[in-house]
């Protein structure tokens, strides 16, 4: 009878006795058992990390499930980076039907893989997000008086003066931050072996950080560098008003993997 459940792959990874140890102990978004799928091509230590799961647990409308989906989807990921392997994550929702598709699909990009994988090895991934909260707060003035006692302007007047002070030293205080941010981004890019610009995050996407998101890039970072790569990163942002930065990781190399090859199909 034919199996109604997929296979869901999560990641790909060179097989080593540590890797398969860990995924045989691991429990995948629909609480399945992980393993490794080798290739139909003999000799290949390449593999996907795999569990069969039914339809319904790939469900990515159900916004209910969909957090907990990504986090058991994340901690299959963090589980086999763990184990000092190369990994390349795969998209959520990577599924084929049965595991001579996976296999099939293995050796399709088998060559594409093993270049990401050489690539990557001794690499993480650091999340560094920039906001700016410049400090608006206006200049000391009575507008509560007929007339100004600086200027002898009517209150008119003066409360125009007010706006237009306050409106430069708004604009000073974001070219500060602007050019700051810029040095920050030069500082990053050098202690790391690649960087992917993402969107800024606006409105719920942004979470309760205070100021607004002005970068949001990913940074591909030598595992021998990460210290030194935080303590450059906020070094660079120190004693700026107005600039706060976050940094976040070591991922597994999420940005980075399984970038789609001119005239290729990404995997399904």
């Amino acid at each position: 009878m034919t199996d109604p459940h997929l296979v869901h792959a999560y990641a790909v990874l060179r097989r080593t006795p540590e890797a398969t140890a860990a995924a045989s102990r691991l429990r995948g978004l629909a609480g399945e058992p992980i393993h490794l799928l080798d290739p139909a091509v003999t000799g290949s230590r390449l593999a996907f990390a795999v569990g069969h799961v039914p339809p319904g647990a790939l469900d990515l409308d159900d916004l209910d499930r969909l957090e907990s989906t990504v986090r058991s989807h994340h901690a299959v990921v963090a589980a086999l980076v763990a184990t000092g392997a190369a990994v390349l994550p795969l998209r959520l929702a990577t599924v084929y039907p049965d595991e001579d598709g996976a296999r099939r699909a293995l050796d399709t990009r088998r060559a594409y893989f093993l270049s990401l994988l050489d690539r990557l090895t001794g690499h993480v991934e650091l999340g560094v997000k920039i906001y700016a909260a410049p400090d608006l707060a206006p200049p000391d003035a009575d507008t509560g008086t007929a007339q100004d006692p600086a200027t002898g302007l009517g209150v008119g007047r003066a409360y125009q003066m007010i706006r237009r002070r306050r409106q430069r030293r708004g604009e000073e205080a974001w070219r500060t931050v602007a050019r700051a941010a810029a040095r920050l981004t030069e500082t990053a890019g050098t202690l790391a072996a690649d960087r992917v610009t993402h969107t800024p995050e606006r409105g719920s996407l942004a979470g309760p950080a205070p100021g607004t998101n002005v970068g949001n890039d990913a940074y591909l970072v030598p595992a021998d560098r990460v210290v030194a790569f935080r303590a450059s990163v906020l070094a660079a942002a120190e004693g700026v008003p107005g600039l706060r930065v976050e940094i976040t990781g070591p991922w597994a190399p999420y940005s980075f993997a399984l970038q789609p090859e001119p005239h290729e199909e990404p995997a399904a």
